[in-house]
């Protein structure tokens, strides 16, 4: 493993744009949990009244329904979900402010355009690792749609928590790199 980069929210642009597929990154601080049913409220509300339960402003969104705690944990397992599954809601987010997101997966073309447009990056996290994912977690509190149960919008402090730039904010895609690193040529 190269370099880590250090990331610490509210994300500054220029560390951002200066972030490239590939990189490696150790998140600390405060950042926020949805899903699909979370982010699909969390649209539906700003429809209806131009306002969102928390400032995504220069922010990080981790795809993640965590399981239950165990007595004496601060959460359960805390791995990724597929991103693609947000494909529909992440370049809203992004238009408000949102600049970084973690998952497992590649996120879609419209995605990665908006990740140009609005100077944002998407990172991974290493899918089916959700208690490995758990130990850079030192608080969470529901914030948001209590009621959505394990995905209730949550904000976690993380501390080091490594994840990968997949999807960077100048079109760079480590999914693609990686397959083209592959690649078998035709003869």
């Amino acid at each position: 493993m190269e370099k880590i980069i250090r990331l610490r929210p509210p994300l500054e642009d220029a560390k951002v744009r200066d972030l490239t597929a590939g990189d490696w990154v150790e998140v600390s601080g405060i950042i926020y949990t949805a899903r699909d049913a979370a982010l699909r409220r969390l649209c539906e509300e700003f429809a209806q009244n131009g306002k969102l339960p928390f400032s995504l402003h220069r922010q990080i969104i981790y795809f993640m329904g965590p399981t239950p705690a165990r007595p004496g944990s601060v959460i359960g397992a805390a791995g990724p979900t597929t991103a693609g599954r947000m494909d529909a809601y992440a370049p809203q987010l992004l238009e408000w402010g949102l600049k970084g997101m973690i998952g497992k997966g590649e996120m879609g073309p419209k995605v990665a355009e908006a990740l140009q447009k609005y100077g944002a990056v998407y990172m991974a996290a290493i899918g089916g690792a959700g208690a490995l994912m758990a130990r850079s977690i030192r608080s969470s509190r529901v914030i948001a749609y209590e009621d959505l149960g394990p995905e209730a919008v949550l904000e976690l402090t993380v501390e080091n928590m490594l994840v990968l730039v997949a999807q960077d904010s100048r079109g760079g895609n480590a999914f693609i790199n990686g397959r083209n690193a592959y690649a078998v040529t035709a003869r």
